[in-house]
């Protein structure tokens, strides 16, 4: 006899993000990527929609790195020189959109300033037509400082400026409400901290369909089970009505895992953790593989190898609903 599979009905759903603004809307794109609007947990495609599947950005740099793997740096080879060159190597690579990062300081030492900034984003913007986020260097008066101009010179493109948190958002929100962009929002670890922000950008006038919600995480085997918990949690909020929860969430698997031991180090370790550059491409690929699970809509990979895997990995997770 047929086994009849129970069903979840949810009376929440999730926002859909557009990022990127083609010219006809006042942008200089040749594509913009919508996420979000699920009706229901990751893949479970027999109990309501996924009408846009994940997306994968990758992270390239105003700058060559002084801190990144050198296998990284084996990857992508003489682009790290050169955002916009980076820029197109990351689009031939698969990327569906781009993270510029900018460094704290240039080439020579110094503080990055507000021009160079500026002309880093113009040059990717210039190299290529993939919507764009830019994140700062991550120190609030570094980021208002650089994201203010660049917000200025790209009004229109619907860019994704970050990271707005608690110290600073303020001034990032402020200036995407100003030129039509929009932000990501991150905090620790926490459902409650996640909701709060969310609340306090909202109430600044940005509407909850121009905003990101990075909930942050671990690397696999270094805190990925919280932080799959905390999305968890968060994206069932949104399913049961919260409204302030029912945002697309950013998750940076690249840069979590290339950060840890297992990834950074080839020389002094056990043997039977086996080759260098398998073992550092597994744990990016995992990790990003169980951030997709927990809800994750954009995922920001460092590696072009792990951007193939989990591209793979989304098309089959998606094609999963032709089954039900």
């Amino acid at each position: 006899m047929p086994v009849e599979i129970p069903k979840d009905k949810w009376p929440g759903s999730v926002r859909t993000v557009t990022i990127g603004a083609l010219p006809k809307d006042g942008g200089t794109r040749k594509c913009t990527v919508t996420v979000g609007g699920e009706t229901t947990m990751p893949f479970l495609h027999y109990e309501g929609e996924i009408p846009n599947r994940p997306v994968v950005a990758i992270e390239i740099m105003d700058r060559q790195p002084d801190d990144w793997s050198p296998l990284l740096a084996e990857a992508w080879k003489d682009v790290m020189d050169d955002p916009a060159k980076w820029a197109v190597a990351a689009e031939q690579a698969g990327a569906d959109l781009l993270v510029l990062e900018l460094s704290l300081n240039n080439r020579n030492g110094e503080p990055t300033t507000p021009d160079e900034a500026v002309s880093a984003v113009k040059s990717v913007l210039a190299a290529s037509g993939l919507p764009l986020i830019v994140f700062g260097p991550g120190q609030a008066e570094a980021d208002n400082a650089l994201l203010v101009p660049i917000s200025e010179a790209t009004k229109g493109e619907r860019i994704v400026l970050g990271i707005c948190e608690d110290k600073n958002y303020r001034t990032i929100v402020a200036t995407a409400m100003a030129n039509d962009h929009l932000v990501s929002a991150r905090t620790a670890m926490d459902v409650n901290l996640a909701k709060q922000l969310n609340i306090l950008i909202s109430d600044m006038g940005l509407p909850l369909d121009r905003i990101l919600m990075d909930p942050t995480t671990g690397a696999l085997g270094y805190g990925i089970e919280y932080g799959f918990s905390v999305m968890e949690r968060l994206r069932l909020a949104a399913l049961q009505g919260d409204k302030m929860t029912q945002l697309p969430m950013i998750v940076t698997p690249g840069y979590e895992a290339w950060k840890i031991k297992e990834s950074k180090v080839g020389e002094g370790v056990p043997e039977t953790w086996g080759d260098w550059l398998n073992r550092a491409i597994n744990w990016e690929t995992l990790t990003a593989i169980t951030l997709l699970e927990s809800g994750a809509d954009v995922l920001v990979l460092r590696h072009p190898e792990s951007v193939k895997r989990v591209k793979r990995a989304i098309d089959e997770l998606m094609s999963a609903k032709e089954l039900v």
